[in-house]
């Protein structure tokens, strides 16, 4: 191997291998979920890697010192990195995109984010509605403007936008179908269902419209059918201990049941926190 290049992928390892100071953020070895998807992410902070003939995807790009563990998974699991063409995300919080940068200028991979996000990416972070003067980070150029129902397709994958604002401003849920032992599985990627910390439903100054977005989110949800249940942290879906499970007779990630249910409890806290503002006003 050249020197140069041993030395690089040399100093990848090395950061992926380092201690994060952001909880979730530690690295876990690189798997594969099911079929052409591929966890490359930390041990919350997700990131997924889908394959292609013609290129790859990657959804979620974590904190700003993620990359380092995204890209030696890429490569450890017999990928190329500069084979990643497109970049997209569920949420444009620092904890998903604050590494959009840094994986980007890796892999010359284009920014694909919803166009109620792009100024929230653009302004690195200034302009979320909610965290935009606590957190922000390295500014990115969104190449693509992705719009509710849109398509991705890239050698012979498709994957679906289905806008579902409330836990970030743009929050996006993407969808696919995958292939595996021969049979056809519906994947969601769930971009976020939570009430961040702090933030109203009712009277809310920065987004008035937070409560109806939340409402139409939840709707959203419950049309679609799920067999493989992921999402922007692993938490979501109870990744860790199902990684324990993947080697078994049945695929732990197949769990339409877990799917349903988390979207149960999501619209249970979303409405009690609704009640009460309500009532409190």
């Amino acid at each position: 191997m050249n020197r140069a290049i041993f030395l690089v992928c040399s100093l990848v390892c090395l950061a992926a291998a380092a201690k994060s100071p952001h909880a979730g953020n530690n690295p876990v070895p690189p798997y594969q979920v099911i079929g052409n998807i591929f966890y490359v992410g930390a041990d919350d902070i997700t990131s997924y890697l889908i394959t292609t003939p013609q290129g790859h995807i990657v959804i979620n790009a974590g904190y700003d010192d993620t990359p380092p563990i995204i890209l030696a998974g890429i490569q450890k699991l017999g990928f190329n990195t500069r084979d990643v063409k497109i970049l997209l995300n569920g949420q444009a919080h620092v904890d998903h995109v604050a590494g959009l940068h840094a994986l980007q200028k890796a892999t010359g991979a284009a920014i694909w984010s919803s166009e109620r996000e792009v100024a929230v990416l653009e302004s690195g972070g200034v302009k979320d509605p909610r965290f935009g003067k606590q957190f922000t980070y390295p500014p990115v150029h969104v190449d693509h403007v992705v719009r509710d129902g849109e398509e991705l397709k890239l050698g012979g994958v498709t994957l679906v936008a289905r806008l579902t604002p409330g836990h970030s401003i743009g929050c996006t849920t993407w969808t696919m179908q995958v292939t595996d032992a021969g049979q056809q599985y519906d994947v969601v990627f769930v971009g976020g269902t939570g009430i961040n910390p702090g933030v109203r439903l009712v009277k809310n100054p920065t987004w008035p419209g937070i409560a109806a977005d939340f409402e139409k989110t939840f709707q959203v949800l419950r049309s679609l059918h799920c067999d493989v249940f992921l999402g922007a942290h692993g938490s979501y879906y109870g990744m860790l201990e199902k990684v324990k499970r993947r080697n078994g007779p049945v695929n732990p990630f197949i769990d339409p049941e877990g799917y349903r249910q988390f979207v149960d409890r999501s619209e249970k806290a979303f409405q009690a926190q609704l009640a009460a503002e309500k009532a409190g006003n």
